[in-house]
C-alpha cells in the first residue's frame, strides 16, 4: 500500500482522534524508519518514548516469538514465570517491594491514586482522599488522570471529572506547603515533565517534598512514565534524586513496544492492595512480560552510561549550532527538550519531518526529543544535521 492509500483508508476507518503527520511508517532500523515509497526518516521519537530498543532488533523479537510460541497470555488467577521473573527484575533493581502489571501509563497512574486514597483510608478513615500534582504536569487522559494533570487546558469537554486533585507550583516548596490542606493523602509528581515541556525538578526540592510526605504519612508517588526505563540515563529517575518512593509508575519504554505499564510499591504501601482491590486482565502478560525482560537484559550499567554520553552528545552539539531560535536546552539522558525563541515548536517539527528528522512537540514552545535508546551516533549526526540545515549554523 501506497502512503497515499493508507492514509485515505486511516482516514475512512480510524476515529479521528490523533492529529497525524501526513506520512506513513513501514518498516525500520536502529533507529531509521523508512515509508512504503522507501523514503528514509531519522527517528527522533521511539513512538514518543516507546520503542526503547529502537527497530528490528533481534533479540527483542526472538524473546516475543519464543514466548509466543510456548504461552500467549493466561488469566492472573494463575501465576506464570515471565510475569514472576519481571517483578524480581525491577525490585531488585529499584530497593522497591512489589510490582503490580497493566497496559499503560494512564492505568499505571490510576492505579497508583487507588493505592493512595486506599492507604490513607485503611489507616485514618475517610476525609484524606486529595492528591497534590504540579502545574504544567501530564499523567493521562482517563477521567481521573486527565484531572490529576496540572494543565487547564486537559479539563474541557468530559465533565464531571474526578474530584481530589490540587494544584501546586513545580520548584516552589513554600508553594506546595500552602496548597496542601489536611484532605491530602500524597504527593504525585513527574521529576522531568514530559508533555509539560521537558522541565526537570531541583534535587532539593524533591528531598524536602519527599520528607514532608513522610512527615505527614502521604505517599510519595512518581510518576515515571516517560522517564522511567533508562530514558534519562538511570534504570529510573528516581534514583538519581536519593529519595525512597512509596510507589512509581512506569509504562512506555518497559516492553520496548508492546503495550504495557504498572507500577513499583514500597515496602510501606505494600500490603494496601490485597485480592479483589485492584486488577487487569492483560496485566502481567507473558508475551509483554518477556519482551519487558529483554529489554531489561538490555540496560545494564556499560549501555545506561552510553545513554547518558548520547544525551550529553545532542546537548553539545546543539549548544555548539547556535542558533538563535533556541533559548534553552532541557532535560537529562535521551530526554531532551530545546525551549524555542522566534520560531514555532509545531511548526519546526513538522519542517523537520519533511527533511527526514521525525521529532516531538511539548507545552511551552518545546521540540522535544526521545530517540530510541539504541540510537547510534551516526544516526544522531543525521539527524542533527538536519536540524541545523533548518535552524541554521
Amino acid at each position: 500500500m501506497t502512503t497515499k492509500e493508507l492514509m485515505a483508508l486511516d482516514q475512512q476507518y480510524v476515529l479521528g482522534t490523533y492529529g497525524r503527520n501526513p506520512i506513513a511508517v513501514d518498516h525500520g532500523k536502529g533507529a531509521t524508519v523508512y515509508d512504503p515509497e522507501g523514503n528514509e526518516y531519522i527517528d527522533f521519537t521511539s513512538g514518543i518514548g516507546v520503542n526503547s530498543l529502537g527497530y528490528g532488533n533481534e533479540a527483542w523479537a526472538k524473546a516475543i516469538y519464543d514466548q509466543a510460541l510456548k504461552l500467549g497470555h493466561m488469566s492472573n488467577l494463575y501465576y506464570t514465570e515471565p510475569c514472576a521473573l519481571l517483578a524480581e527484575q525491577l525490585c531488585t533493581r529499584t530497593g522497591m517491594s512489589a510490582a503490580f502489571f497493566g497496559n499503560s501509563g494512564a492505568e499505571a497512574n490510576e492505579g497508583i491514586i487507588k493505592l493512595a486514597r486506599k492507604y490513607s483510608y485503611d489507616k485514618y478513615g475517610e476525609g484524606r482522599a486529595t492528591v497534590v500534582t504540579l502545574k504544567d504536569s501530564f499523567h493521562g487522559r482517563t477521567i481521573t488522570t486527565l484531572k490529576a494533570t496540572g494543565q487547564d487546558m486537559f479539563h474541557q469537554y468530559f465533565y464531571p471529572f474526578t474530584e481530589g486533585f490540587l494544584y501546586a507550583t513545580p520548584n516552589d516548596f513554600s508553594d506546595l506547603v500552602l496548597t496542601a490542606d489536611d484532605t491530602v493523602c500524597a504527593v504525585m509528581m513527574e521529576l522531568i515533565q514530559g508533555e509539560g515541556g521537558v522541565n526537570p525538578l531541583d534535587k532539593e526540592y524533591v528531598k524536602n517534598v519527599a520528607e514532608l510526605c513522610k512527615k505527614n504519612d502521604w505517599l510519595l508517588l512518581i510518576d515515571e512514565v516517560q522517564t522511567g526505563v533508562g530514558r534519562t540515563g538511570t534504570l529510573f529517575a528516581f534514583q538519581d534524586y536519593d529519595i525512597e518512593p512509596d510507589a512509581v509508575s512506569f509504562a512506555k519504554g518497559i516492553a520496548g513496544g508492546l503495550p504495557m505499564g504498572g507500577f513499583l510499591v514500597s515496602e510501606k504501601a505494600r500490603p494496601t492492595l490485597g485480592p479483589g482491590t485492584h486488577a487487569s486482565t492483560f496485566g502481567g502478560n507473558p508475551i509483554a512480560a518477556a519482551a519487558a525482560l529483554e529489554v531489561l537484559k538490555t540496560m545494564d550499567d556499560q549501555f545506561l552510561l552510553e545513554v547518558r554520553e548520547k544525551g550529553n552528545y545532542i546537548a553539545a552539539a546543539v549548544a555548539n549550532m547556535r542558533s538563535g531560535n533556541i533559548e534553552a536546552i532541557k532535560g537529562k539522558g535521551l530526554m531532551i527538550g530545546l525551549q524555542m525563541i522566534g520560531a514555532d515548536a509545531g511548526q519546526t517539527s513538522q519542517a523537520l519531518a519533511s527533511r527526514g528528522l521525525l521529532t516531538l512537540t511539548a507545552h511551552g514552545n518545546v521540540l522535544r526529543f526521545l530517540p530510541p535508546l539504541t540510537i547510534s551516533i551516526e544516526e544522531i549526526d543525521k539527524g542533527l544535521a538536519i536540524l541545523q540545515s533548518l535552524l541554521g549554523a
